[in-house]
Parts: structure tokens; C-alpha cells; sequence
């Protein structure tokens, strides 16, 4: 099992089709398109989980400086492969988050989870992050 950023095209390919199981909204040229705005725009990296030519786990970050965090990452998109869940797939990918971003000056790691993803829940739990917030969300700004 090895961890690297995706760094290509070809990179995103491959991982797309676990990111997909995240983000079924998205087509495989659409998901790439929208990662590499989010690259220009954001800063957006992705990392992977790959044994040999199979993607295993994906994650999508972004690092910052907030008043509230100090310097931290935060992690949009994690996702481990359907087939290849609690198999120490996604503990792997934490640590090499944290790993990561301790790595570039990092303090923090935050993410969010749809309330209806009990399952993500007990393992974000059990990698030790801490329900800090509620997060509040306005999706229709077109309307009062």
C-alpha cells in the first residue's frame, strides 16, 4: 500500500472512480474539470491510497490560515473504495494527512460529514477527531 499526491492528468483518471462513490453528481471529465479549478483556485491537492494499479482511498484538501484554527487542513473530500472499507485503508490515509500537514506547518484538521453518514461518523470518532461544531449551510441564496 502506498499513499502519494495525485499529480496528472492521468492521476486524476485513476482515482475518479472512487471519487465518484463520494461524489456521484459528478462525470469523470466533470469531476477533473471541477478538481482542477479547485487546484487553480484553492490550492486543492489530492492524495490516494494505491496497491499496485488499484486506487484504494481518496482524499481531497485544502490548507489555510483562519483566525479561529490558526494554520490548518482541511479535508473536502475522503473516501475509501466500497470493496476496500474497514480493511485499515482510510486509518492509513489519516495518519498520512496528519503526517502530512504537521509536515507543512499545519496545527489543525478539520473536516465535515453529512449527518445521515453514521458509519464515517464511528470511524472519524475512533481516529480521534472531536465533534467541535455544527455547521451551518445557506444552499439557496437566490431566494428569502
Amino acid at each position: 500500500m502506498k499513499i502519494r499526491l495525485a499529480e496528472s492528468v492521468e492521476d486524476l483518471q485513476r482515482i475518479s472512480k472512487v471519487l465518484r462513490q463520494l461524489r456521484p453528481a459528478f462525470d469523470t471529465p466533470a469531476l477533473i474539470a471541477q478538481i482542477q479549478e479547485q487546484q487553480r483556485q484553492h490550492g486543492y491537492r489530492v492524495a490516494f491510497v494505491e496497491n499496485g494499479t488499484e486506487v484504494l482511498c481518496v482524499a481531497g484538501f485544502v490548507t489555510g490560515l483562519k483566525l479561529a484554527w490558526g494554520r490548518y487542513m482541511y479535508v473536502d473530500d475522503l473516501v475509501t473504495a466500497d470493496t476496500h472499507r474497514s480493511r485499515g485503508t482510510g486509518a492509513a490515509m489519516i495518519a498520512w494527512l496528519k503526517a502530512y500537514a504537521r509536515g507543512i506547518g499545519c496545527h489543525q484538521l478539520h473536516l465535515d460529514s453529512g449527518v445521515q453518514r453514521f458509519g464515517a461518523h464511528r470511524f472519524y470518532l475512533r481516529e480521534r477527531f472531536e465533534i467541535s461544531s455544527h455547521h451551518f449551510a445557506m444552499r439557496d441564496m437566490q431566494t428569502d
